[in-house]
Formats: C-alpha cells, sequence, structure tokens
C-alpha cells in the first residue's frame, strides 16, 4: 500500500509539473504578447516617433536585423542563460517586435489589426487544445509544416519579383496552415519535453524551458497573426 501510495504522489507530481510547465509557457508568451501590443500602441500614438521610423528607412532595417538577432541568440544560448538573462531576452525581443509593430497601425486600419488578431487567437487557441488533448502523434504534422514553411519563405521571395496580388492571398492562406501545424506540433513537444525530463528537472531548467516554449508559441501566433492581416487588409489596399 505504502508503494502504491508513493507511486501516485510521484505520478502527481509530474502531472503538476506539466499542468504548471504548460501554463508557465502560455503565461510568458501572453506577457510577451503584451509588451509587443502596448509598445506597438503606444510608439504608433506618437506622431513625432513615428514621423522618425518612416522617415528612417535604415532604422527600421536595424529593428528587423536585431529581432533576428535576439531570436538567434535566445534559441542557441537558452542552456547557458541565467533566469534572469533569458526572461530579459525574450521580452527585449517582444518590445523590439513591438516597435516594428507600430508600423502596422499606418499600414492596416484598427478595426482590420483587431479582427486579424481575434480569429488568431481563437485558431491558436483552438490548435492548442487539441494538441494538449489528442493521444495521436503530431510528428508528421510537424515535418510536413517545416518542409512547408521553407517552401513558403521560396513562393515569397519569388512573389517579391513579379508581385501577384492573388499569388500573394494564397500564401497567407498557406501561411496561416503552415503555422498552425507547427503551433500543433509545438505544443505537443512542450508536453513531450515535460513527460521525459519535467519530473527531475531543475528550477532553472524549468524555467529555461519555459521562456523558450514561450518563444516558440509567440511566434507561432505571431505568423498566424501577420497572414491572416494580409487576408483581412486587403479590403484596406
Amino acid at each position: 500500500m505504502s508503494q502504491d501510495r508513493n507511486l501516485a504522489s510521484m505520478l502527481g507530481n509530474i502531472q503538476a509539473r506539466e499542468r504548471s510547465i504548460v501554463r508557465n509557457v502560455y503565461l510568458w508568451m501572453t506577457a510577451g504578447l503584451a509588451v509587443t501590443g502596448v509598445t506597438a500602441y503606444g510608439i504608433a500614438a506618437n506622431q513625432r516617433l513615428m514621423t522618425l521610423f518612416l522617415r528612417n528607412p535604415f532604422f527600421l532595417i536595424f529593428l528587423f536585423i536585431a529581432q533576428f538577432g535576439l531570436v538567434f541568440y535566445l534559441s542557441a544560448r537558452i542552456q547557458d542563460m541565467s533566469r534572469n538573462r533569458a526572461t530579459f531576452t525574450f521580452l527585449g525581443y517582444a518590445f523590439v517586435t513591438g516597435v516594428t509593430f507600430s508600423t502596422l497601425f499606418y499600414a492596416f486600419s484598427v478595426p482590420t489589426i483587431f479582427k486579424a488578431f481575434l480569429v488568431a487567437a481563437l485558431m491558436f487557441g483552438g490548435m492548442s487544445f487539441y494538441a494538449t488533448t489528442t493521444h495521436k502523434d503530431l510528428s508528421g504534422i510537424g515535418y510536413y509544416s517545416g518542409m512547408a514553411l521553407w517552401g513558403l519563405i521560396v513562393a515569397m521571395l519569388v512573389n517579391f519579383l513579379f508581385r501577384s496580388t492573388m499569388f500573394d492571398l494564397l500564401i497567407s492562406v498557406i501561411g496561416v496552415f503552415v503555422f498552425l501545424g507547427l503551433t500543433a506540433w509545438d505544443v505537443q513537444k512542450i508536453k513531450r519535453t515535460n513527460d521525459e525530463y519535467g519530473y527531475s528537472m531543475s528550477e532553472l531548467d524549468y524555467h529555461r524551458a519555459s521562456i523558450y516554449g514561450a518563444l516558440t508559441l509567440y511566434l507561432d501566433f505571431i505568423n498566424i497573426f501577420l497572414y491572416l492581416l494580409r487576408i483581412f487588409g486587403r479590403s484596406d489596399s
């Protein structure tokens, strides 16, 4: 009986950690989205800052480079980072993204941005729920979505040269489904990582895993939102 109680206690601790790490990932992801949204809206509401940004394209290029640099740095060095460095790097990336996203308010109407965000949230939430509750192995979805992502990048480069409106719409629709697939796979990977290492994971590694998971899902959500914005924004053109 005591062995059964000990086993039940261990399983309970693993399940508690699973719920906790999943909750932690979504909390940090939400915090990142909040930083991005508040920053984007705050800067867009400041006419002087927006004039400065729009008149200095090299500054925007610098911001895009900074975004890629922060993502690469966080992804490559997360295992060596302290708790604070991992946190501030992720929030710093969310802030820089918010600065670049401020220009969206000049390219699209506020109702269009809100609609794209709401639909993205519903799609992301639905796919996350499916990935969290299903017993199916979603590795195939992750593999094919990853391959489709490379094809999507090539298609976007081609369309940059030819600028076909219908092809751009097709790319946007495919992009939404690609990142929905990646969302499902990433959510399941977070669960699997916890199943294998969650119980023995130190608090520092637990925090690192939460930040890295938050970054992954943040990127999935942002891309779904941007592709939907391109679809809905056609009426603003």
